[in-house]
C-alpha cells in the first residue's frame, strides 16, 4: 500500500515557498495606522484612541474627525505603511490610503511610554491625488 502525503502544493512543486510571500512581522505602526484609519474615515469614535494618544495627538483626532477627511462612499484601504526609528522609543509613521482612485498620506508619531507602552504623539493629513 502505498502512502501519499497531504499536501496544499500543486503537483509538480518542490520548493517550499507559500503563496503572497514572505511576511513582514507587523509592527506597533501597523496597529495605529489600521485604528487611526477607522478614527478619521468615521467607522469608530474618536474616543476609541483615548488612552492611546498623548499631547496634542487626540486634539488632531478630535479636529480630523468631524471633517472626516476620508469619508466617503467607497472604504478607505490602507495601502502601504512604513517606519523610522529617529531614536529609542520613537516610531514616525507614514501610512498611504486608497479611496476607490483616491490616494491620501497619513503621517504619525509614536512614543513608548515608561510602560513600554506605544501612544500616538501626532498626526497629520494631506490628500495625495
Amino acid at each position: 500500500m502505498t502512502r501519499t502525503r497531504n499536501t496544499t502544493r500543486p503537483p509538480g512543486r518542490h520548493d517550499q515557498r507559500r503563496p503572497g510571500g514572505p511576511r513582514t512581522p507587523r509592527g506597533p505602526h501597523d496597529w495605529f495606522a489600521e485604528r487611526l484609519l477607522a478614527v478619521v474615515s468615521g467607522q469608530r469614535p474618536v474616543h476609541s484612541l483615548l488612552g492611546l494618544t498623548v499631547g496634542p495627538a487626540y486634539d488632531q483626532l478630535v479636529t480630523l474627525a468631524p471633517t472626516a477627511p476620508l469619508r466617503a462612499r467607497l472604504r478607505p484601504v490602507l495601502r502601504q505603511c512604513g517606519r523610522f526609528h529617529p531614536g529609542p522609543g520613537v516610531i514616525e509613521a507614514f501610512a498611504r490610503i486608497a479611496t476607490g482612485e483616491r490616494v491620501s498620506a497619513m503621517a504619525f508619531r509614536l512614543e513608548q511610554g515608561p510602560d513600554l507602552r506605544w501612544r500616538c504623539a501626532a498626526i497629520e493629513m494631506a490628500p495625495l491625488a
